[in-house]
């Protein structure tokens, strides 16, 4: 597809010293006197401003050139909706969950192969005479690139209208009237949008090499502060990856996740439609009641948000 990344988020936050902080800890690079951070392949991902409140200001997407940035535009049109064009760039705007999206012409992401971790199996002991890598890192966890962004739309109709037919991305799975998993690469996801009473960002996702990054990272995240731990460590359902979630000191979770399903050849995959807790974990501790609704949310409805 034309699509092909996620190349940043701008984070608004009221807090950006603290909150720049955890994500230095979380294992992302800061740059720029600390207000944008990079991941290993993703380059600069996330960038932190200030805000009144926690929202996801700006998400930016990949694609190769300016044909793309050309249809992407007559498609918007069709929506009844005027993006402004710059020369590598098009600026756009989702009503439903308050973000403005540029689309920009990007190179797209290089990964070199993480080293496969040597699991024993029943019959097939790949991994004899040594111990297991997992348990003999030392180094600290950093995350690969930005995977995926999960917002709150006031009309999750229209956003998905957004960005499906006026983006370009494609449903990978959906849960009906509730959310849409939907990708503008070969990852299951790149965003998810689901109904919600006010628009708001519900967590961003970072890939790390495996399971035993995940649980190292959220480990020494916890080790520091406790009060981080929002869900995990599990394996979702839809989407298969293996999580855990923390949160940072603006209210956003942040998510470790490795091991996503890739989707390589459209025409080879079928989207499912979920109902209940199915879809949000195949194993794993039960989701909390604070991820389905954040305990910031009714502060966000009214505006009594902290300053």
């Amino acid at each position: 597809m034309p699509l092909h990344r996620l190349t940043g988020i701008t984070l608004g936050v009221p807090n950006v010293e603290t909150t720049a902080a955890y994500y230095t800890e979380f294992g992302l690079t800061p740059r720029d006197g600390s207000r944008s951070f990079s991941t290993v392949d993703g380059g600069e991902q996330l960038t932190l401003a200030t805000s009144d409140r926690r929202r996801l200001l700006d998400l930016r997407i990949g694609v190769d050139d300016t044909d793309d940035l050309d249809r992407i535009a007559s498609s918007l049109a069709k929506l009844d909706l005027a993006p402004e064009r710059r020369a590598s760039s098009l600026v756009t705007f989702d009503p439903g969950t308050e973000v403005r999206v540029t689309i920009e012409i990007a190179p797209r992401l290089v990964s070199n192969p993480t080293p496969a971790p040597g699991y024993n199996a029943p019959g097939d002991s790949v991994r004899v005479n040594v111990r297991a890598p997992g348990i003999l890192r030392k180094s600290p966890v950093k995350p690969r690139k930005l995977g995926h962004v999960v917002l709150g739309s006031t009309d999750q109709e229209a956003s998905q209208r957004f960005f499906i037919e006026g983006i370009g991305f494609k449903v990978s799975d959906t849960v009906p009237g509730l959310a849409a998993f939907m990708r503008c690469s070969t990852d299951h996801h790149n965003v998810l949008v689901q109904q919600a009473p006010v628009s708001f960002l519900h967590h961003t996702s970072w890939q790390v090499d495996d399971v035993d990054e995940v649980g190292r990272g959220a480990s020494a995240m916890l080790e520091v502060d406790p009060d981080r731990h929002v869900w995990g460590l599990g394996r979702h359902h839809i989407g298969s990856n293996f999580f855990w979630y923390l949160k940072d000191p603006a209210g956003n979770f942040s998510e470790y996740y490795s091991d996503l399903d890739c989707i390589v050849e459209d025409d080879l995959w079928t989207p499912g439609a979920w109902e209940g807790a199915k879809g949000l974990y195949n194993w794993g501790p039960p989701p909390p009641p604070s991820f389905l609704a954040p305990q910031d949310l009714a502060a966000l409805m009214t505006g009594a948000h902290s300053k």
